[in-house]
């Protein structure tokens, strides 16, 4: 169809805009030829007419499908044009944050400014290995591609990496190159990958800088050749570098830095080593302080200087070299502060000893003056005589410059030499891979020399690329026999004339270069008068004569012609660089030594690029001529060759190309500027690229891939069995123009825009039947309804209508005695309200009254304790401020009356100067002071006196009260006497007055005494009142506190469950990980095993190269030594068939440090997990005990006593077996008539009475332990007595302590009081409790002497029995005591559980003490049982010995005694006896030779493992240590030789891990020890082994049956891994689901041919295969569950990694498919019984991976439902699902950016590992459950063909 027919309305196109490059928008009616303008509908909302351009009529793009917007591969889009490629790119860019973009055979990436995980090993190991187009684009994709390519093909590769500077081409040369070490690895030991990879950092910090574009950009070119050998592994590396930027060294432009080397060197200039360079700051060197940024955010220069150090060391550069590299690096710096002085014009000086030229001409080596004179002149050479001219401050400063290129120049091209060499291999390199990091094509305001030469190798690069590119098309045309139609492509081959062809712009500039007189202008000239108006890609500017313009194949380009000329020179005065020759630092001459006569242009510009190629291995050797004539070569001449040399390699390799994109120039991450990024697709080639594809056939499809996509196009008779000829026919009815389609043999090619078309037929198609399915299915829907509806309504309408009849009656009966009933409810509700109103009311009433007196009774109390508390207070400030009156008074007067004491002193010396005063004084002072004296006792005598009458004086007054009473009435009788003592009278009653005033003042003061009295006895009842409240307070604190401690006990309860419970896991998790751990050491230690093997059989293929006609075959024991070997015996019985061999086949022992520090390890492992073991035992036990409960006491005692009763009965038997063995022995012994046999001296009765002495020091021994342990427990008892008598008496010493702070000073009589009170009750109860505790331990006295007696009396009686019982007497009589203790102390704890509870632990422990003591001493019975046996074997063959010397006659007189023999070789049965020279037959035929498929059929599940250890008993029954030794060390290594020679067939693998275990079990079944003997009957008990104990052999075993089982896993992972991805992603298993989408380029360039399907059936079968194998084999069925679950985590770890890297497998239909293939796997584990297994649990990621896939994707509850559903997903995981979610069909909606920030928001918390792929290569621990044998030893038959008639059943 004609393109225009496509121009319908809502048909989107893409229309040019100046801003965005290019703007969607959908047409509003349809185009009609002659329309001028198409009316548009912008995305923006605008509408828009858009003209047409009328000369050309050339029509806007058309957009692609929705559908196809964002494919990895641009080619597969329907519509090429550079919008579409332009939209794809940003789409993939920004939208799914994918950087890799195929175009047909260029991969594009696009610099994501940010650190991305797509880029670990994980990555790598997925993409390996992977065709091309199966995987997401990525740089390892093209790597991989590249390395298969050179093994299949035998063809050199190149991957050519270019791009704008700060595009991302170092980092992506550099993922290549990590590509290849990883896949590929070394050759040698030499680490040769790892030098490959350390070149990079050294050659970026001396040719990568900052520029204004890029942080690290790199200033030169590098061509890096990879050497592989033809294992196609790594030997070796070569680099050709091109184009350094030697003008960086001495200018950088603003914002920009030097090479990262000189910011290294003074970043570091601080350390020991660095101190003679005398650098400092960067700021401080003109050639690194220019760019004023000499800092790189996030770059320590420091750090990154180390790891070029590293690096150098890595490559061998010694520590010499590499600080004579510093030392010129420094003097650069130096040489670039040398300051020039003017003298005139023409001449200029520099200052004496100027410090800069010193420290440059010290590191240098050269002389000062030489140096300093040679700077500021320069000589000039006629033909006859030589001139010195001093040269101007100009000339000077850039020669010094010049030579500051040219030194680094020189050191830059030793160093790449260096690395050669270092990179250089001896072996012969077979093929190699190239890695061309180049340049990309550059524009500036302001174009030079330089990029000019970066332009011209661009030019050929592309012109090369274009040719590469039209021939693939080319090709695949004629492959797929299509009508060759030749496509018209961009040739700039008369762009690359005009730069290098005869009379071309470089021939010029040479020609102009030899003139003498030769300028910018005049070569300007030439070039105008040469090319302008004749060649149409030259053109002159029009304001600029100065200048040219190149039209390049990517834009045109304007270059200012000045400084060509001396760029292409490149002079250096040779002075100088004979002065620096002539230096005394070796390394500096080194870097000149190919400078012989002159100095030549080195292949850079003085301020641009230097060309350094590769130096040759050997110098070519050439006339001293032409070597001259070779240095005169210009720069661009160099170039020039340099290049056609590049080009040649180029093309003799296959190339790859990576066109790398600088999404902005802001570094901002994941911002994409479609400016920028269509300049450079646009100069990169991709849109050439596109172009070529696009004039052809862009879009292919295979017939079977267009069959399935547009089947709903066909009609059921178009439909036949020959897909090509339906696709045919179809075709010619679709499309009517057959120039727009071609069938090929395979593929049918399409025009652009024909597939779009075919979209939109199927969408139209697909739309269309959707309508006619829901108009169907509606009506149908609909019609149903109607006739439901109908049908309902009648019925409804007939059963209502009665229903309402009967209603109407019911309700004319009802509403009658409704309203009767009415009537009395209300009445009854009104009274109800009425009454709960009034109750309601009264209830508030009371409350509020009695909250309002509450709160009087609270105010008044308040009042009364804050008027107590201001008197108190008031009363202590009172108190205070009198005491300070008083103290400061009595300071005062102390110092008044010192002062005053002073004077008088000073008076009395005065005084005293005279003797006679001092006499007089002296006479009258001995007077006063008896005076004195006298006056005292006078005073005390009459102040006893008045105390008395004092005392007696309210009697008195009493007394004389009545007496004047009396004597007033007996005067009034005498008047007469009366009137005589009348003066008498009145004298007495002035005497009464004065009794009455006194009467008075004693009745006040009672008064005032009682008011006090009543004021104490009030403050005291509020005190007593005080302490009651405070003490009830205190009580309920003291209940609040014992329920909180109740519920905290309950809390601690719970939270110590908890804690069990996650410790338990996390010890579970620890133990699985340190499992993991050993097993990978196991691991590790095998794959070194097979190296050290590998590498053994090359030494002797090496050394031991057999004659012509000479063969030799190897001996079978040779191979059979192994590191399994634990004593020297077997050592020297190993060697003495070797010896027999060929003297030429000696054997290089193994390395036994690796093997033991491994068993170390391993013994180290078990120690711990058994640690954890028992701590996670006890804490289970803990937990029990808590939570058992009273009444199951008795049971739990009665068990343990079960349980010791037991273990006592055991113990009691095997002493009495030991004690009548003893006997016989002794018996047997006294009996013998041979002297020497029984004489003291003689050898047996020696060795057996020294075994009987140990046998007895052994029993005692354990006898003290066991008196020891019961002294412990007696101890342990006394100490669990109860000792809290004193708790009380603590508690009331608290209450009066407290009761005291509290008291104030006033009151401290009434608290003295209450002290007593409370002391005395304290006294009292004290003495009641020490009576209660003087009685108890009264009584424990008696106990405890009772308990001595019978100690004393079981002492008496053990003594007195034999060594055998007296252990047993001793545990017999402890556990008698524990059980009587245990029954006192449960009737003493009765009321109180939790004393009985810690009681009860404690006592569990002991027992279990003493069950650890009765096991210990069961083994230590065994193990003397044992030596006994071999004793009296011994014995018994030297009793045999001595009766063949015994003559018949003495037979027959002596009498036959028994003698007691415990040899029983006729009662054992299941044994297989062999001879020793048997050994290597029985091997061969039972391992080395046997085919496990007929043995797994015919004969019993793990026969040669039963035969194997029906070996090792007969040996173990006839205690040859060497034979059982020998046997089991042959076992092991021939089973490990098998494995080596058929480690890849899975029955071979799964039949010897079935019998390893099966072996080890037996030797665990038949061990002897208790706990594989539960299962045993009786007479597997007696099969037991019963000389060696073969534990360390049992570890050895596991060991090896860990490695089988690691390797069984590595098989089936082969076997496996080709079907995963076919069969559970790509494979359509419910057909018609998955749509097929247009493809790319890649799917049709796949490096590997089609090797068939792979189908979800096939992956099913498979596992029924391994299933099948394992059971016939009679593998464990745990182990069977962990092979199964390895392999489910494997297949949903490939799947679930395959799906992460796809982007055409995000998709709804997909996962659907997904669920449905795992319900599938699901329903296998079902039929299978291995639900239990854990195997469903590992594809759970898969699952959540594909309910991802289908669940809504909009809103926020679908955020949280996706959060809440994906816990086995990580984060990178799930964004990266969302990213690549990609729709099949236009109904499908793709996830938007918004709702993928919601999800990381919500998911920014979650801690999972940022890792994206899930580890495929993860093998989880596995182990052995013992799995005990019911299968008798004695009824194995051994069947006559396993050829094993050599050996016979005992």
């Amino acid at each position: 169809m004609a393109a225009s027919e496509l121009y319908t309305k809502f048909a989107r196109v893409w229309i040019p805009d100046p801003e965005e490059v290019w703007k969607s928008a959908e047409l509003l009616k349809d185009y009609k030829p002659g329309d001028k303008v198409l009316l548009l509908h912008l995305e923006e909302g605008k509408d828009l007419e858009y003209r047409l351009d009328p000369k050309t009529k050339e029509l806007p793009h058309l957009r692609n499908p929705d559908i196809l917007v964002g494919e990895n591969d641009l080619t597969a889009l329907s519509y090429l044009h550079e919008p579409a490629v332009l939209h794809n790119l940003r789409v993939r860019f920004i939208d799914s944050k994918l950087i890799y973009t195929y175009c047909g055979i260029v991969l594009v990436a696009i610099n994501p400014y940010e650190q991305l995980p797509i880029y670990g090993e994980d990555i790598i190991n997925a993409y390996s290995g992977q065709n091309m187009g199966d995987m997401d684009p990525h740089i390892f994709a093209v790597a991989e591609e590249a390395y298969k390519q050179m093994a299949r093909d035998e063809r050199n590769q190149s991957i050519i990496v270019s791009g704008e500077s700060g595009a991302g081409k170092t980092v992506s040369a550099k993922y290549a190159m990590r590509y290849f070490a990883t896949v590929s690895g070394s050759a040698s030991e030499a680490n040769v990958e790892e030098k490959v990879l350390a070149s990079n950092p050294i050659m970026e910090s001396i040719g990568n800088a900052k520029t204004t574009r890029n942080d690290n950009s790199s200033r030169f070119g590098k061509y890096i050749e990879i050497g592989f050998d033809k294992r196609y592994r790594i030997i070796g590396a070569n680099m050709r570098t091109y184009l350094l930027e030697k003008s960086r060294v001495v200018f950088q432009a603003e914002e920009e830095r030097n090479y990262h080397i000189f910011y290294q060197l003074c970043a570091s200039a601080k350390l020991p080593e660095f101190k003679m360079l005398r650098l400092g700051n960067a700021d401080d060197f003109n050639y690194t302080q220019q760019g004023g940024s000499p800092v790189i955010e996030g770059v320590d220069d420091a750090k990154e200087m180390a790891h070029t150090r590293q690096a150098c060391t890595l490559l061998g550069i010694s520590e010499s070299h590499q600080m004579g590299i510093f030392r010129i690096l420094a003097g650069i710096l130096h040489l670039g502060n040398v300051g020039f002085t003017s003298r005139d014009a023409d001449s200029c000086t520099i200052p004496p000893k100027h410090e800069p030229l010193c420290i440059f001409c010290d590191l240098m080596g050269v002389d000062y003056e030489e140096m300093c004179h040679w700077l500021c002149h320069r000589k000039l050479a006629t033909a006859t005589e030589t001139y010195i001219k001093p040269i101007s401050k100009l000339q000077a400063t850039n020669a010094r410059d010049a030579l500051a290129k040219h030194i680094y120049a020189k050191l830059f091209n030793w160093i790449v030499d260096n690395v050669n060499q270092a990179l250089h291999s001896a072996v012969k390199q077979h093929s190699f891979i190239g890695v061309l990091d180049i340049y990309g094509f550059e524009t500036f305001e302001i174009n030079s020399f330089e990029q000019f030469c970066i332009n011209y190798a661009n030019e050929k690069l592309q012109q090369q690329f274009n040719m590469h590119v039209f021939k693939l098309e080319q090709e695949e045309y004629m492959k797929e026999q299509i009508p060759w139609t030749l496509i018209d492509f961009y040739d700039n081959q008369p762009c690359i004339n005009l730069i290098e062809s005869k009379l071309g712009i470089l021939d010029l500039l040479d020609e102009e270069c030899k003139m003498p007189k030769g300028t910018d202008d005049t070569w300007a000239q030439k070039l105008y008068n040469t090319h302008l108006n004749k060649c149409t890609l030259f053109e002159k500017p029009r304001l600029s004569n100065k200048a040219f313009i190149i039209q390049h194949f990517a834009d045109k380009v304007e270059y200012q012609c000045e400084g060509f000329l001396e760029k292409n020179k490149d002079t250096v005065f040779e002075e100088q660089i004979k002065v620096l020759k002539s230096s005394k630092f070796k390394m500096l001459p080194e870097l000149f030594q190919d400078d012989e006569k002159a100095i030549s242009p080195t292949s850079a510009t003085s301020s641009g690029r230097t060309l350094l190629t590769r130096t040759p291995a050997k110098p070519t050797k050439g006339r001293p001529g032409q070597m001259a004539k070779e240095h005169k070569k210009t720069v661009g001449h160099q170039f020039r060759n340099s290049l056609h040399l590049l080009m040649e390699t180029l093309n003799a390799t296959t190339p790859h190309y990576v066109r790398c994109i600088k999404p902005n120039d802001f570094k901002f991450p994941f911002t994409f500027d479609e400016k920028r990024a269509v300049q450079q697709l646009r100069a990169c080639g991709v849109l050439e690229t596109i172009r070529i594809s696009a004039a052809g056939f862009p879009s292919r499809w295979t017939y079977q891939e267009f069959f399935s996509r547009y089947r709903v196009l066909m009609k059921q008779k178009d439909v036949l069995s020959d897909r090509k000829q339906t696709c045919k026919n179809v075709l010619e009815k679709l499309i009517l123009d057959k120039d727009k389609y071609q069938f090929g043999k395979t593929k049918i090619f399409f025009r652009a825009g024909q597939v779009a078309y075919l979209e939109k037929l199927r969408a139209d198609k697909l739309r269309a039947a959707c309508i006619r399915i829901q108009k169907t299915i509606r009506g149908w829907l609909l019609r149903k309804k109607y006739l439901r509806m109908r049908k309902a309504a009648i019925t409804v309408q007939r059963y209502v209508r009665g229903y309402q009849a009967r209603c109407y009656a019911k309700f004319l009966r009802r509403t009658k005695a409704a309203t009767i009933i009415q009537k009395y409810w209300r009445m009854f509700v009104v009274c109800r309200r009425y009454k709960i109103r009034r109750a309601a009311t009264i209830i508030l009433q009371s409350y509020l009254r009695g909250f309002l007196a509450r709160n009087r009774y609270r105010k008044i109390l308040r009042e009364h304790k804050a008027v107590i508390i201001q008197k108190r207070v008031r009363g202590w400030l009172a108190r205070t401020h009198y005491k300070r009156s008083m103290h400061a008074i009595i300071y005062l007067q102390c110092c008044f009356r010192r002062m005053m004491a002073k004077r008088e002193l000073k008076k009395l010396k005065i005084e005293a100067r005279s003797v006679e005063r001092y006499k007089k004084l002296h006479i009258g002072m001995e007077n006063k002071i008896m005076q004195l004296q006298r006056k005292v006792d006078e005073q005390n005598k009459d102040y006893k006196c008045l105390v008395e009458k004092l005392t007696n004086l309210e009697g008195i007054y009493n007394s004389e009260t009545e007496k004047l009473r009396s004597d007033l009435e007996r005067l009034q009788l005498s008047e007469e006497e009366a009137k005589v003592a009348t003066g008498r009278v009145l004298s007495l009653q002035e005497e009464i007055a004065k009794l009455r005033k006194d009467l008075e003042q004693t009745r006040s003061e009672k008064k005032c005494i009682e008011e006090r009295a009543d004021q104490y006895k009030q403050e005291t009842e509020q005190l007593v009142s005080n302490l009651k409240e405070e003490n009830t307070l205190l009580k309920q604190e003291k209940e609040a506190l014992n329920h909180r401690i109740v519920e905290q006990a309950k809390e601690m309860t719970e939270t110590m469950e908890k804690k069990l419970v996650e410790e338990t896991k996390q010890l579970e998790l620890d133990l699985n990980d340190e499992r993991l751990r050993y097993q990978n050491l196991l691991n590790e230690f095998s794959r070194l095993e097979e190296r050290y093997d590998d590498l053994k059989e090359e030494m002797t293929l090496m050394v031991h190269v057999p004659k012509p006609g000479h063969k030799r075959t190897d001996s079978t024991h040779s191979s059979n030594e192994s590191e399994y070997t634990f004593s020297s015996e077997i050592a020297e019985m190993e060697d003495i068939p070797s010896r027999t061999e060929e003297p030429s086949e000696k054997k290089v022992p193994l390395d036994m440090s690796l093997f033991l520090k491994l068993q170390k390890r391993v013994t180290e492992l078990e120690q711990e997990k058994q640690m954890m073991q028992d701590e996670l035992d006890r804490k289970e036990e803990q937990v029990l005990r808590s939570k058992a409960k009273e009444e199951e006491r008795p049971q739990i005692r009665g068990a343990e006593l079960e349980y010791e009763s037991l273990k006592r009965q055991e113990l009691e038997s095997e002493n009495k077996k030991l004690k009548n063995e003893l006997n016989e022995l002794r018996k047997a012994l006294s009996e013998k008539s041979a002297p020497e046999v029984t004489a003291p001296g003689a050898p047996a009765y020696r060795v057996l009475m020294e075994q009987l002495t140990s046998v007895s020091e052994e029993l005692d021994v354990r006898k003290e332990e066991v008196l020891i342990l019961r002294s412990q427990l007696v101890s342990q008892k006394e100490a669990i007595q109860p000792k809290n008598t004193m708790t009380d008496s603590t508690i009331l010493l608290e209450d009066v302590q407290k009761m005291k702070d509290k008291g104030e000073i006033a009151q401290a009589y009434i608290g003295l009081k209450e002290t007593n009170r409370l002391l005395e009750s304290q006294l009292q109860s004290q003495k009641r409790s020490h009576e209660n505790e003087a009685e108890a331990l009264r009584g424990e006295i008696q106990s405890l002497k009772e308990e001595n007696n019978r100690q004393q009396q079981l002492l008496a009686q053990n003594l007195q029995l034999p060594p055998e019982a007296r252990i047993e007497a001793s545990l017999q009589h402890e556990i008698t005591r524990l059980t009587n203790e245990n029954l006192y102390f449960e009737e003493l704890y009765a009321d109180e559980p939790k004393k009985y509870q810690s009681y009860r632990i404690s006592l569990y422990k002991r027992m279990i003490d003493l069950m650890e003591q009765l096991e210990k001493q069961d083994k230590t019975v065994r193990k003397l049982k044992k030596q006994l046996k071999v004793f009296a074997k011994k014995i018994g063959e030297l009793e045999v010995g001595q009766m063949e010397n015994i003559s018949p006659g003495q037979i027959i007189d002596e009498p036959i005694r028994p003698v007691n023999i415990p040899r029983k070789e006729k009662d054992f049965q299941g044994m297989l006896e062999y001879k020793k020279e048997d050994e290597q037959k029985l091997v061969k035929n039972l391992i080395l030779e046997l085919k496990p498929r007929g043995v797994a059929v015919n004969l019993i599940p793990g026969l040669p493992a039963y035969i194997l250890f029906m070996c090792v008993r007969h040996a173990d029954y006839l205690n040859d240590d060497q034979k059982v030794r020998s046997l089991l060390t042959s076992t092991i290594n021939s089973i490990k030789k098998v494995l080596k020679k058929r480690g890849d067939d899975f029955e071979t693998v799964s039949f010897w891990l079935s019998n390893t275990c099966r072996f080890l079990h037996c030797l665990k079944q038949y061990s002897g020890e208790e706990g594989f003997m539960k299962h045993n009957t009786s007479r597997q008990n007696e099969h037991c082994l019963t000389n060696f104990d073969l534990a360390e052999y049992r570890q050895v075993l596991s060991d090896l049956a860990i490695q089988i089982y690691q390797q069984l896993v590595r098989v089936l992972e082969n076997i496996l891994q080709p079907m995963i991805v076919s069969g559970m992603l790509e494979h359509e298993t419910i057909q018609g689901v998955s749509g097929v989408k247009p493809t790319g380029l890649r799917k049709r360039t796949s490096s590997i041919a089609d090797e068939g399907t792979y189908t979800l059936d096939s992956i099913l079968r498979q596992l029924n295969s391994f299933h099948s194998v394992m059971c016939q084999h009679g593998m464990d069925p745990e182990l069977i569950k962990q092979v199964v679950k390895q392999m489910f985590y494997i297949v949903g770890a490939i799947t679930l990694n395959n799906l992460l890297l796809r982007k055409d497998m995000c998709s709804w239909s997909k996962g659907m498919q997904i669920r449905y293939n795992v319900s599938q796997l699901e329903e296998w584990l079902r039929d299978k019984n291995l639900m239990n297994s854990g195997a469903k649990e590992t594809l759970e990621p898969l699952i959540q991976a594909a309910q991802l896939l289908q669940v809504k994707k909009k809103t926020d509850d679908d955020a949280e439902a996706i959060c809440s559903m994906c816990n086995a997903l990580t984060t990178a995981q799930i964004v990266k699902v969302l990213n690549l979610y990609t729709p099949v069909n236009e109904f499908e909606e793709r996830v938007s950016v918004s709702f993928i920030r919601t999800i990381q928001m919500r998911l920014r918390d979650r801690k999972d590992s940022p890792q994206l792929l899930m580890d495929a290569k993860h093998i989880f621990p596995v182990t052995f459950p013992f799995n005990p044998s019911s299968l008798a030893l004695e009824t194995i038959q051994i069947p006559a063909s396993l050829g094993l008639g050599f050996i016979s059943r005992v």
